[in-house]
């Protein structure tokens, strides 16, 4: 019977609390007066049609405030004064109805002892059906439990979220605030982080929602870590900047990620910086449907450019980053162009045709083994890609251009890295003419969270497909920063730029691989499989490095660096090429690319890249 009752549709289940109200107010009236007269039989005969009356008094207002739009399951405490208001209205109006009737026999202090009944009895009768509807869901709910780290605003949307949802229950909220630990959010328990553990397990709940958006990354780190070992999958809602007019939908929540372990809080953005090379200007984009080129293009429009070029040599990448920029409302032209680089009369036509102010160079191959296997491909894409887009832009009179690079362009160990410091080195070559008037600048960052090719969505797959996680060696380490986080310093460092200056991003501290795969296995509630007893979910392998690949990456050559205005951005004083040398050198190269000879593109690129060392 009773589960039949929680089913019922909710026009049904209003005309039931309707009815109640109609039996507990006339109960609530004569209950007052036997109060106050003493008895159990009271003499109302008097004005019997008073108790008539009060429901219909009263309901109206109870509409009106709406007490019946309340859904059961969900109140929270603040129905209370909701019947506080409607109570006191309805006392106001009988109060009325009684002098006016000039009804003298009903003792008028009953009816302050009335409006203290009909609050409890109409409060009490909620929280009954409330705890009513809530036991028939636990008694045949079979949606998983889980907890919520944070009660405010976000945690309340997110509880309700889940409530209303057929995956999910939450059982438990955690508060660092001691004023709302033993309070009940939503008939939600408030509870100390310190008890977390303890009440997840007496709950057995496997599964914590972090559900504070405007906290630190320091502060998640510090959360992420209390929990990490404990067998508990970690999920988390993503940054206030995220959220829309602050409401929280179940597809917002998302697994922890790298992100949330790196601990560093970015910094926030230059405007001046930002939008110099922006703002009202013709702005070029190459490999715009790649990772990083991609976030350039999301940072750019933010900063209203006159017009956004996309370039891009892959159909569906172009196809995608265009559509993902028209969802946004804006004001100016965007430009999908599908070409290659490498073609010198289309970029200097393409660069002329629309009076292109910056370019953001990002067009590159980047993946190491595969370079290290294609040694011409690699070289031509890289370094004459790179030579083609910059004399387009002297001949096109471009203000600025911007160099994307790589910390593997530090004492290179494979094509890859040294392809990307010759580009620099072509960069900083025709930076020397003093006739140029293009800005030359290159950016040099680490890895990128999530890019193409990154470890982190391999882990991700293969912890999904129940392991092994493969990593390369147990010693190898790398530096790691956010794509928005990175595309925002590069847009920064492209207005530093006075003239082949190459800026380093601070990459704060390398991160071991090793550490990084059992962090997110650990965080996806699994546990690391011990080689010798073989108990845990996931085993990690170690395949050995591969081809051209190093142990540590580094972001300067040399010892020469300096800080600029910005935190995060440093200037490194590094030798470069003649570039009458060095053009008579790169005719070689290509002749050499030309003929299909990896051997001796590779010697030619050793010479003028004297760092690098073939792993």
């Amino acid at each position: 019977m009773f589960l039949r009752l929680a089913g019922l549709p909710r026009r049904i289940k209003i005309l039931l609390m309707l009815f109640s109200d109609l039996v507990l107010l006339p109960l609530a009236l004569w209950s007052s007066v036997a109060l106050r007269m003493g008895t159990l039989s009271p003499d109302v005969a008097s004005y019997i049609w008073l108790f008539f009356v009060v429901p219909f008094v009263t309901i109206p207002i109870f509409i009106r405030i709406g007490l019946y739009r309340a859904v059961i399951r969900y109140l929270d405490d603040k129905i209370i004064y909701t019947v506080f208001y409607g109570v006191t209205l309805s006392v106001l109006l009988l109060t009325a109805v009684i002098v006016m009737g000039r009804v003298s026999s009903i003792p008028r202090s009953s009816l302050i002892i009335y409006w203290i009944i009909a609050i409890a009895y109409i409060a009490s009768s909620r929280f009954l059906a409330r705890g009513l509807m809530r036991s028939l869901e636990r008694f045949e709910d079979r949606r998983q439990p889980v907890a919520i780290y944070g009660a405010g605003r976000a945690g309340l949307q997110t509880a309700l979220a889940l409530m209303s949802g057929p995956e999910f229950r939450p059982v438990a909220f955690f508060d660092d605030n001691p004023e709302v630990q033993g309070t009940n959010v939503v008939g939600i328990r408030v509870f100390d982080p310190m008890e977390a553990i303890d009440v997840m397990k007496a709950k057995e709940c496997r599964q914590l929602l972090i559900a504070m958006p405007s906290a630190s990354r320091t502060r998640r780190k510090e959360i992420i870590q209390k929990f990490e070992r404990e067998g508990v999958i970690l999920k988390t809602l993503p940054g206030m900047g995220e959220l829309v007019d602050g409401r929280v939908r179940i597809e917002d929540i998302r697994e922890v990620g790298v992100e949330d372990l790196l601990g560093r809080d970015p910094v926030p953005p230059f405007e001046d910086l930002i939008k110099s090379c922006i703002r009202d200007k013709v702005v070029l984009v190459t490999g715009a449907g790649g990772s990083i080129g991609s976030e350039l293009c999301r940072q750019i429009i933010l900063n209203t450019p006159r017009k956004l070029i996309l370039l891009e040599q892959a159909e569906f990448a172009l196809y995608k980053i265009e559509q993902d920029i028209l969802k946004h409302r804006i004001n100016f032209e965007v430009v999908p162009i599908l070409g290659d680089v490498l073609n010198s009369d289309h970029m200097e036509k393409l660069i002329s045709r629309y009076g292109v102010q910056t370019v953001y160079h990002a067009a590159a191959y980047k993946h190491v083994p595969l370079v290290e296997s294609n040694v011409i491909a690699g070289v031509m894409n890289n370094v004459f890609g790179t030579l083609a887009a910059s004399r387009a832009a002297i001949k096109g009179n471009v203000e600025t251009f911007v160099l994307i690079s790589t910390d593997k362009a530090v004492r290179p160990t494979n094509v890859m890295g040294a392809s990307k410091r010759l580009s620099e080195l072509v960069l900083q070559g025709l930076a020397q003419d003093r006739k140029c008037s293009t800005r030359f600048c290159m950016v040099r960052f680490g890895n990128v969270l999530g890019s193409s090719g990154s470890v982190v969505p391999l882990f991700k797959e293969q912890i999904r497909n129940g392991g092994p996680v493969t990593v390369t060696h147990p010693e190898v380490t790398r530096y790691f920063m956010t794509i928005p986080e990175a595309a925002q310093l590069v847009l920064q460092a492209g207005s530093m730029g006075k003239g082949g200056d190459v800026f380093v991003l601070d990459m704060g501290e390398s991160v071991k691989i090793l550490d990084l795969a059992k962090k997110m296995i650990e965080l996806s509630g699994l546990e690391v499989r011990d080689s010798v007893t073989g108990s845990g979910d996931i085993s990690i392998e170690f395949t050995g490095l591969r081809p051209g690949e190093k142990l540590y990456e580094e972001l300067l050559i040399g010892s020469n660096v300096s800080w600029t205005a910005h935190p995060r951005i440093m200037t490194a004083s590094e030798n470069c090429l003649e570039w009458d040398t060095l053009n008579k050198q790169l005719d070689e190269l290509k002749n050499a690319c030309l003929s299909g000879d990896d051997r001796v593109v590779r010697a030619i690129l050793k010479a003028l890249v004297p760092e690098y060392v073939q792993g």
